[in-house]
């Protein structure tokens, strides 16, 4: 049978009092590590940095994959060959948010979505913003083309493409 205690032995201490009187390290541990985005993806990003939209062909399913891949998912094997793709292409899709990255509302709306890459296989993309749209000219089925960044200012990301913009006419 057990009993119930009625006092716990020792001295009850205050928030204040236990950091101050029990012993306690801190400790920051120079963690040192590296990370791979991948063989694909990290070309990918090298090409960004330079001004271009890079894919992997699939010579058994004769597809072209943008985000390129090593591996083709129609048919499970390596895909074979680096090929450039155009950096215009066709809205598949897209959103318009009156919501910023912090979930503030804002006045004047971010518009994402992905788009069809030209040179890439119907319906290969990529999700990124749109500019120099507004509700009522941006559509699906628009053609756009990449506005980068100065080739100074690019560091091998996504947003070396500040956003796409309607292609215009006889362009592209």
């Amino acid at each position: 049978m057990s009993e119930k205690v009625k006092t716990w032995p020792g001295v009850e201490l205050s928030a204040k009092e236990f950091y101050g009187k029990v012993t306690s390290v801190k400790f920051r541990p120079e963690a040192k590590f590296s990370w791979s985005a991948g063989e694909a993806m990290s070309r990918f990003l090298m090409e960004l940095k330079e001004g271009r939209l890079i894919a992997r062909t699939c010579r058994k399913c004769k597809r072209i994959l943008f985000p390129p891949r090593m591996f083709c998912e129609e048919c499970f094997r390596p895909t074979d060959a680096w090929t450039y793709v155009k950096d215009t292409g066709t809205i598949e899709t897209y959103s318009i948010s009156y919501i910023d990255l912090d979930a503030k509302r804002i006045t004047d709306p971010v518009y994402v979505g992905v788009v069809s890459v030209d040179g890439a296989s119907p319906k290969m993309g990529l999700m990124h913003f749109f500019g120099g749209v507004t509700p009522e000219t941006i559509r699906i089925g628009m053609r756009v083309k990449a506005v980068w960044k100065p080739p100074a200012q690019r560091e091998g990301s996504v947003l070396d493409i500040v956003h796409w913009r309607p292609l215009k006419e006889g362009e592209g």
